[in-house]
């Protein structure tokens, strides 16, 4: 989940939108902005066709990495084995859901799922409506596996392939499915939201997919993961901190335990596309300055519960309300790769990347100011009624 950046464009005319590099690495694209797009009317809602998203995507660029460098990916096969299956944990070390929640076969069940409906008691709507957001993009689960076996060179291509990349994104996958299941019991043991609606919301958007514009492109698509995961560690690592403040121990144990995979699996993407620098960093430089120029869209922006075609703005406006994540972190996750791949250090760039390292390295303090009005908008904004909650209202 993230703060909502996409109806913002930034341009400069030292950094035109992405054209043909030295390095063949993309084709000439079209700027569009990062968001979903919004039908024009009511109308065109109407006539959507059934089990397409609740917004618009965009046009679709597919297979834009040539065949010269999806070669480089099957030539670290090893390299990937070596380093990056190795920061996966085996099923028996890892922990489970069952470990975080009431034994349903224990004498005592009833009571320890009494203490935790005492203990949410205790906790506001708005908190909950963040968590209900968190783990209704950890349950589209399917929908992310699925991108990641669109990307050229890496996909699993027959379901059980024994390649180190497919077999990081099945296992990947499996520790990732964790998290979906353990925040689902939780929040159906809490007895505060409306478990239909979200089982309702989870269906359309696993139904809806996602649009983060990748290409096919595995250049693309692990500086996506990449920046995605440390969102998800960021996020989930201050619903911890404040269920901790809220004075629920346990459920701070359970969004900790969750960040704590999402750092992990932040390490091996990350290492993936600093071996990409390495290798060619004049491709990868323009990559990563292409998907920030499209901005990163999260993988729930499609969300919707039948009734609100913005649920997943008012979702974020929520958490950047009660900073659980927020422009500023948007803007330190860029920081931090642009400073974690050395981009600034960069040499021996054709002109095309030393216009995409100068823009990268001068992209976060923009995304700075857009805390500032995000800050002044949250005093401004309405109250919202959330079908999460039993359509109680909470402020945006």
């Amino acid at each position: 989940m993230a703060f909502n950046l996409n109806a913002i464009t930034f341009q400069s005319p030292k950094t035109p939108s992405m054209g043909i590099s030295k390095t063949g690495v993309f084709r000439s694209l079209k700027f569009y902005v990062a968001s979903s797009i919004r039908p024009a009317s009511r109308e065109l809602e109407i006539e959507r066709k059934p089990f397409t998203p609740p917004k618009e995507v965009h046009v679709q660029v597919t297979h834009s990495l040539p065949p010269q460098k999806i070669e480089i990916f099957k030539s670290l096969e090893d390299w990937a084995e070596n380093n990056i299956l190795t920061l996966l944990k085996s099923v028996e070390k890892c922990w489970q859901p069952q470990d975080f929640l009431p034994d349903p076969c224990s004498d005592d069940f009833h009571d320890r799922v009494k203490e935790i409906r005492e203990r949410a008691r205790e906790i506001p709507d708005d908190y909950f409506v963040v968590l209900v957001g968190d783990m209704i993009t950890e349950e589209a689960l399917p929908t992310y596996q699925t991108m990641l076996n669109t990307l050229d060179g890496v996909r699993d291509e027959t379901g059980a392939s024994a390649t180190a990349w497919a077999r990081w994104t099945r296992a990947w996958t499996a520790e990732e499915n964790r998290h979906g299941d353990l925040l689902n019991k939780y929040l159906y043991l809490s007895g505060r939201v409306d478990m239909k609606q979200i089982e309702k919301t989870i269906q359309y958007l696993i139904g809806s997919g996602m649009d983060p514009r990748t290409e096919n492109n595995p250049y693309l698509g692990f500086i996506y993961t990449s920046f995605q995961e440390r969102a998800t560690f960021i996020s989930h690592g201050n619903t911890a901190r404040q269920a901790r403040d809220h004075g629920d121990f346990k459920l701070a144990q359970i969004c900790g335990s969750i960040a704590s995979d999402e750092k992990r699996h932040e390490t091996a993407y990350t290492k993936i596309v600093e071996k990409l620098f390495e290798i060619d960093p004049d491709g990868t430089v323009l990559a990563f300055a292409d998907m920030m120029r499209k901005k990163i869209s999260m993988p729930a922006h499609l969300m919707y519960d039948g009734r609100d075609f913005d649920l997943f703005e008012h979702y974020s406006a929520v958490a950047q309300r009660l900073g659980v994540y927020t422009a500023s972190d948007y803007a330190s996750i860029l920081e931090h790769l642009v400073n974690h791949w050395k981009v600034a250090d960069l040499t021996g760039l054709s002109s095309e990347g030393q216009k995409a390292q100068d823009f990268l390295c001068g992209l976060a303090p923009r995304f700075r100011k857009l805390e500032e009005r995000a800050q002044s908008r949250a005093k401004q904004a309405p109250k919202l009624s959330f079908s999460w909650i039993h359509d109680r209202e909470i402020q945006l």
